[in-house]
């Protein structure tokens, strides 16, 4: 389990992380995220970041998701998680800390992560706005076929700066 934040106990996985309470690493952590991530300088930078395809990347990929989570949270309310059936389904996954972490029903750290970014793919037309965003999205499959975990996390990156780029996190933020 990753600290994020240096916050003890803190991770999707954590029994302490307790997603959507007021009490909990997740909520310690999102105050956090928020900071980090208010101005569009920052957002912008990290979307850059994220869909480069090129490694090193400063962001954990725990953070990565918690950002995803954020944003999923409030597109509820203006519709930019895709509605019904949309992001808010890939939330509530990632919130019991099964599918898309490794050792849960995911399986292997490759297993799980392409479980993630084949949801993300698959709900990616409730948002995106451009024939190319779609075609940037579909080219992402690419890399999913192989065993190595480099590409995998090329792949999961590129998806998650995608999805928050077609949700206007970088105009909204969090």
């Amino acid at each position: 389990m990753t600290d994020l934040y240096g916050i003890p106990n803190s991770g999707w996985k954590s029994p302490q992380w307790n997603w959507g309470s007021a009490m909990g690493t997740g909520h310690d952590c999102a105050m956090i995220c928020r900071q980090k991530f208010s101005t569009r300088e920052s957002r912008t930078e990290l979307i850059d970041q994220l869909c480069s395809g090129s490694s090193p990347y400063d962001a954990p990929f725990e953070e990565v998701k918690l950002v995803l989570g954020l944003a999923w949270q409030n597109g509820r309310w203006d519709g930019s998680d895709g509605g019904r059936g949309g992001y808010g389904e890939v939330l509530n996954r990632m919130a019991s800390a099964d599918r898309y972490e490794e050792g849960g029903s995911g399986g292997s750290f490759l297993d799980a992560n392409r479980n993630f970014v084949l949801d993300l793919q698959e709900r990616y037309p409730l948002i995106a706005n451009q024939k190319e965003d779609l075609e940037d999205m579909k080219s992402v499959a690419s890399l999913l076929d192989g065993e190595d975990v480099n590409q995998m996390d090329v792949a999961r990156r590129k998806c998650c700066g995608l999805v928050l780029n077609a949700m206007g996190f970088i105009e909204k933020g969090l």
